[in-house]
């Protein structure tokens, strides 16, 4: 089974206040994009879980994909059964939009699928919920307008249009812009329907320029072209156009020190429209 691991993008992402426990309340609204890594699942029948290629600098148990598949082990219907996962990787690392998550999220639905434990939606995102925030939304696969620490999700149906993706050649941490004591926290709650109809802002944009140069210059770079956008924490940067030939003009200006990539809004995740392909094949 090959399966795209999509990214996504926080349109707006405002932070409402802080918990005793150091966790922010959010609210966001995540756009899933078809800017995709490939994942392609192998069942074996050692119970082991294999990664392949390793990714640098990440052993193998702090892998999300992997954590994902041994979370869902107690639930094989056959305890023989393992995996063999093929990574493809194009979504960068630390870059705000959801790779390492949304990996993680592929093999929760890939291997339900693989290992037949018949779980629900909700009951793999509230599994995914155990490797981070932004998991839930790609195991449930729709653009949605998230509160909480980002786990609270209401579906929405979203305009789908072309951006551009830019990532400077840095990597955020985001404790550091979280623990910065000149993070704004107390922004005002809005309703989701004017999330929908006027948007926010990001507020750790600030913050994270600040912290990191790179995407100070970048961004200054990319509002010459359009209503620049910061990602979660960051590194990247995006702006949306009505249509693909206008991102494809600015990503051609784009300096060759940054990644860029055009790409396309969607409402329903690539991995849920391609894991129901599968199924309509596979179990007839």
């Amino acid at each position: 089974m090959k399966l795209p691991s999509p990214a996504k993008l926080n349109l707006f992402l405002h932070i409402i206040g802080q918990r005793k426990n150091g966790y922010h309340d959010l609210q966001t609204l995540f756009q899933i994009i078809d800017l995709c890594d490939q994942l392609t699942f192998d069942i074996n029948h050692n119970s082991t879980v294999r990664l392949s290629p390793a990714i640098e600098g990440v052993a193998l148990e702090d892998n999300l994909i992997y954590k994902a598949a041994s979370l869902l082990k107690k639930h094989r219907q056959d305890m023989s059964l393992g995996a063999d996962i093929f990574i493809e990787k194009q979504l960068p690392m630390g870059g705000g939009i959801g790779g390492g998550s949304s990996n993680a999220a592929t093999t929760l639905l890939a291997l339900n699928t693989l290992w037949e434990c018949h779980l629900s939606l909700p009951e793999l995102a509230k599994i995914g919920l155990q490797l981070g925030a932004d998991v839930p939304v790609f195991v449930m696969g729709h653009s949605a307008f998230a509160e909480g620490v980002g786990e609270c999700l209401q579906k929405v149906e979203l305009e789908t249009p072309y951006f551009l993706l830019l990532k400077p050649n840095c990597h955020v941490s985001t404790g550091q812009i979280f623990t910065d004591k000149y993070l704004t926290r107390d922004t005002p709650p809005i309703k989701i329907s004017h999330a929908l109809k006027l948007g926010g802002h990001n507020d750790c944009l600030n913050v994270v320029r600040k912290h990191n140069p790179q995407v100070d210059e970048a961004y200054l770079w990319l509002k010459n072209h359009g209503d620049a956008k910061l990602t979660g924490t960051g590194a990247c940067l995006f702006i949306a156009f009505n249509n693909k030939q206008d991102a494809e003009k600015v990503k051609a200006l784009t300096p060759e020190k940054w990644q860029a990539w055009v790409c396309q809004g969607c409402n329903l995740s690539p991995t849920h429209y391609a894991l129901n392909q599968w199924i309509e094949q596979n179990r007839g």
